[in-house]
């Protein structure tokens, strides 16, 4: 599941490291991309902006910052321009979270409550922490109107600054446990559910510029569930297919990458995984996978293992907070 970068910063300093403009593509799909990036930490470092405008990727993942109470002033516009780098056939897309909330967003209020010991926070949406370990992210109940009327405040904000798309996070959320087991005691169905407000974000998201591509981040067995969903997705990613990293883990720990499900059922899960990324990929949809490793032959591995499958891969490490370092074979950085 993906995390969620916390960053404080003065905005006049991101502002200030701005300047320039780019061409907006016109007309360019996910089918067309052949490599990405995917960084979240640390994005409101120049620097980083920089660095990802010169980068040889034709899709750039980020944090869009504008969200964040910290990042309220932000010219959401001049940051994907950066981001662009000049390149009118680069697609960047804003990450958005369809199931957890985080403390530092700006719809987070004082008065709220985290949810703890298996009871509801306050506002009672707030579920249950993250089950992987990230801090300040709660688990939601996502058919909530009061939840999903902030997620939609969320996406109005973010494309505002001219996003080519959204990854949009937590799609399989209806497989979870905890958010299983609240939606049957209310009766309701975990899949529908999460199907009906995709439908809900890909009306709003197109209402406001047509072109708006979404990407499904980790959808689990939707495309089963639900076969609505089948037409409310332009692409899906999968992490940790092959390799994962542990929550809260800095760039240098040996933690944020090279973990392998051994349990006797890992096979079998895998097995079952990829047939659901081979079925997205056999409706037409492309499928971009995400795995951390530190370790050289341990990237080597996925990339050839992805590749043969036919799926667009990144291997970085769980941070993401920078450029990976084991970028797909033969991409180079663009000549300055």
């Amino acid at each position: 599941m993906r995390r969620l970068s916390r960053p404080f910063f003065t905005a006049a300093l991101l502002l200030a490291s701005l300047a320039g403009a780019g061409p907006v593509p016109a007309g360019r799909g996910l089918s067309d991309v052949r490599s990405y990036m995917y960084q979240f930490q640390r994005i409101e470092a120049s620097s980083a902006v920089d660095a990802l405008g010169r980068s040889a990727y034709d899709l750039l993942v980020v944090e869009p910052l504008t969200t964040y109470r910290s990042g309220a002033d932000v010219d959401g516009r001049a940051l994907v321009r950066r981001l662009r780098g000049g390149r009118a056939d680069r697609l960047v897309f804003a990450y958005l979270n369809l199931a957890e909330a985080d403390t530092h967003r700006r719809y987070w209020e004082r008065n709220w409550r985290a949810p703890e010991g298996g009871k509801p926070g306050r506002p009672d949406f707030l579920a249950a922490p993250d089950p992987d370990g990230w801090k300040d992210t709660y688990l939601v109940r996502y058919w909530d109107p009061r939840w999903q009327d902030l997620l939609l405040a969320d996406l109005r904000l973010v494309l505002a600054g001219g996003y080519d798309g959204l990854c949009l996070d937590w799609a399989g959320a209806f497989e979870n446990s905890a958010l299983r087991r609240l939606s049957e005691s209310e009766s309701r169905s975990a899949a529908r559910d999460m199907a009906d407000l995709l439908a809900r974000v890909r009306e709003a998201a197109v209402a406001i510029d047509p072109r708006t591509l979404l990407l499904l981040q980790n959808p689990g067995g939707l495309r089963a569930q639900d076969s609505r969903s089948a037409a409310l997705a332009d692409g899906v990613l999968y992490e940790n297919t092959w390799y994962s990293g542990k929550a809260e883990s800095d760039w240098s720990d040996e933690r944020g990458g090279d973990v392998e499900d051994r349990s006797p059922e890992s096979s079998s899960k895998r097995d079952a995984r990829l047939a659901q990324m081979d079925a997205w990929k056999a409706g037409g949809k492309p499928v971009f996978t995400l795995d951390y490793c530190l370790k050289p032959e341990h990237a080597r591995e996925v990339y050839e293992s992805a590749g043969r499958r036919g799926y667009v891969a990144l291997v970085s490490r769980s941070a993401l907070d920078r450029l990976t370092e084991t970028p797909p074979p033969g991409l180079g950085e663009r000549p300055r």
